[in-house]
């Protein structure tokens, strides 16, 4: 197999917010508790662990997760503390080597190849990571450990919560035979369910699959998902994100479906993507628009022009030709938002506008394979 000589750790911190919270507030511990706005359209950010056995999980509409779970607690979050603990976190990992990608405020990769303190086995940098999260933060990670990306994130996943798995080169293909394909990385429910149609239902049934076939069904992934069924992964751990796009987005109190009052909503939202585009020092020439609909069902269009977009005369009428090219008459909506992708320094944007409309899916053991 390719990149077998690389030492790839993934982290994931167990419940990240919720955990915080019950850390800080000793009153929540050991009930179940859910991150969010106890608000008509409130969505729970993150679950702990009681809660999950109730069906309460990140995603769910908090009115949703009270009726699964009536006891349950739900609190605000307080994203300022998060993201000093999340610091706190890169700290540690800092120690082992500097070769770390964040994917969020809880989890991160880590290229381990050459460590810092020169240890040979990654296992054995994992343990102290978590150990190190255990004691300084009072926290429990999980982490994975293999010689890629995509392994080592299998793995951070496979023992949850407060789990250590190594993927051992020559013992991966065995245990990617036998992954069910929804745990695969990139494979959502609706993909997952494509998938099905063409009978995968695990990595040995993918990899069974022809590199055609598979672009044919899913395009440009289809070669991801051939690689993965085989184990290759050569996407480095990248030090340093370049930000690829800036957005925001507005859940409405209730579904809108009035061509006035959605034309309302995006100047605003068009008025906070300015705002935040100057913040972050962000040139892009994609313009996107996301539209949920009442039945959760979520479309993005998006227009890509020559020069950045940056001002709200640039911004707010071709978001109104986005909108106007959605049929939401019949579908009421329950969210919009605006993002401006494509940064200015990548490569050329086509020199007509071109339509886009996509469909987006909606992402105490110590076991070694």
């Amino acid at each position: 197999m390719e990149g077998e000589e690389r030492k790839i750790i993934h982290i994931d911190m167990d419940a990240f917010f919720a955990s915080v919270e019950q850390r800080d507030h000793p009153e929540l511990r050991g009930k179940p508790i859910a991150i969010g706005e106890d608000v008509e359209r409130g969505v729970v950010s993150t679950a702990s662990y009681e809660a999950r056995p109730f069906g309460v999980h990140s995603a769910m509409p908090i009115k949703l997760a009270k009726r699964k779970c009536p006891q349950l607690i739900i609190v605000p979050g307080n994203y300022a503390r998060y993201k000093e603990v999340s610091a706190q976190m890169h700290e540690i990992f800092r120690e082992y080597t500097d070769l770390i990608e964040p994917i969020s405020l809880d989890e991160a990769f880590l290229d381990v190849t050459h460590n810092k303190p020169g240890i040979a086995l990654a296992v054995d940098i994992a343990r102290e990571i978590k150990q190190k999260i255990r004691e300084r933060l009072h926290l429990t990670a999980s982490a994975g450990v293999s010689y890629n990306k995509f392994l080592a994130k299998i793995a951070s996943d496979y023992r949850k919560p407060d789990g250590l798995c190594t993927i051992h080169p020559l013992r991966a293909q065995d245990f990617i035979d036998r992954l069910p394909i929804e745990a695969f990385w990139g494979v959502g429910p609706k993909t997952a369910q494509a998938m099905h149609r063409h009978g995968i239902y695990n990595g040995l049934d993918l990899q069974a699959r022809t590199l055609s076939e598979l672009t044919q069904w899913f395009g440009k992934m289809g070669k991801t998902y051939y690689d993965f069924a085989r184990g290759v992964d050569l996407r480095p751990v990248e030090a340093e994100r370049e930000r690829k796009s800036v957005g925001c987005e507005e859940t409405f109190e209730s579904d809108l479906s009035g061509q006035g009052q959605l034309i309302i909503h995006l100047y605003h939202l068009t008025l906070q993507l300015v705002e935040r585009l100057r913040k972050a020092q962000f040139r892009g020439k994609t313009l996107t628009l996301k539209v949920k609909f009442h039945d959760f069902a979520q479309i993005t269009r998006s227009i890509s022009a020559e020069k950045p977009f940056r001002t709200k005369d640039e911004i707010l009428p071709a978001a109104k030709q986005l909108l106007a090219g959605v049929d939401y008459a019949h579908r009421p909506v329950r969210l919009l938002g605006l993002s401006v992708s494509n940064p200015l320094d990548e490569a050329p944007a086509p020199k007509r506008q071109q339509w886009i409309e996509l469909e987006l899916d909606f992402k105490d053991w110590e076991e070694e394979y």
